[in-house]
């Protein structure tokens, strides 16, 4: 049994997130302990990085939590998970520091799962994007972004660049989704150069260790043009990648094509890193 973490700011049920960990409770049991957040001071996130920020700084005023809202949300998540016959905890403890809540009970679950559109929906567009990334960042565990608009996934893309990072991913999603894994499953090496995949013999031994119907192969796209493009050509896709940057608001960060996935939401994002 997987322990799964479900982030929901107060105001806002994601029926995405639990429909993604209902299939998962399908295919093996899993506890799904919800977490109920209040609103934020985003400029607090901004400045948690130390006060240095690329391109405008953007903030929204702390908010109340609208407590009427939330407990009409949390009991509608109680009522799911008992007619699904999901075994559910819920931690009602409301608090100002969201990141440092976020960090400390991702610390002790096996996945973290968010809501792409519903999650602090509230928010501009470019600054929701850096708080869910804050979050991907952050996690000190596996995290996944499920789009509104999720589709039972029918194909698995990984983006592999040779790190410690990118096959640390690999492993940690063949754990958590032994049930994905005899999908069509394409491990990508992006590469301008005339190299070949790196340490190819052994990552191959690794994918074929656990993706039943996996090709391993080196495209000639370019990541941040080219491949979401490619990835919705092929049907309901899930993404996983290792981390995209070890500082937050890097010009590395920026021009990850994971950027670009966050941003127009319409994959499932699995993100990990050590």
């Amino acid at each position: 049994m997987d322990k799964v973490l479900l982030a929901f700011d107060g105001q806002h049920f994601s029926d995405e997130v639990f429909q993604f960990v209902k299939q998962m409770n399908e295919v093996r049991p899993v506890m799904a302990v919800a977490i109920f957040l209040s609103s934020i001071d985003y400029g607090e996130i901004l400045y948690s990085y130390g006060g240095v920020v690329a391109g405008p700084v953007m903030t929204t005023d702390f908010v109340p939590a609208d407590d009427v809202l939330t407990q009409k949300n949390i009991t509608l998540f109680k009522e799911l998970c008992e007619q699904h016959k999901i075994k559910y905890k819920v931690h009602e403890d409301f608090g100002e520091d969201i990141i440092a809540k976020v960090k400390t009970e991702s610390r002790f679950a096996d996945l973290l799962v968010l809501g792409a559109a519903s999650f602090y929906s509230n928010l501009e567009n470019d600054v929701q994007d850096d708080y869910i990334a804050t979050i991907f960042h952050k996690a000190e565990c596996p995290v996944i972004m499920v789009p509104k608009d999720y589709k039972k996934t029918e194909n698995i893309f990984i983006a592999y660049d040779g790190s410690e990072q990118s096959v640390f991913a690999i492993k940690q999603f063949a754990y958590l989704f032994p049930g994905l894994c005899h999908l069509p499953t394409l491990l990508v090496y992006f590469n301008k150069s005339k190299d070949g995949v790196p340490d190819r013999d052994k990552i191959e031994e690794l994918v074929n260790a656990h993706f039943s119907n996996a090709t391993i192969s080196k495209l000639k796209l370019d990541p941040k043009k080219d491949v979401l493009q490619y990835i919705e050509q092929n049907g309901a896709t899930l993404l996983v990648s290792g981390a995209f940057g070890r500082s937050l608001l890097s010009e590395t960060f920026r021009q990850s094509f994971i950027t670009d996935a966050l941003h127009l939401r319409k994959l499932p994002i699995f993100v990990t890193h050590k």
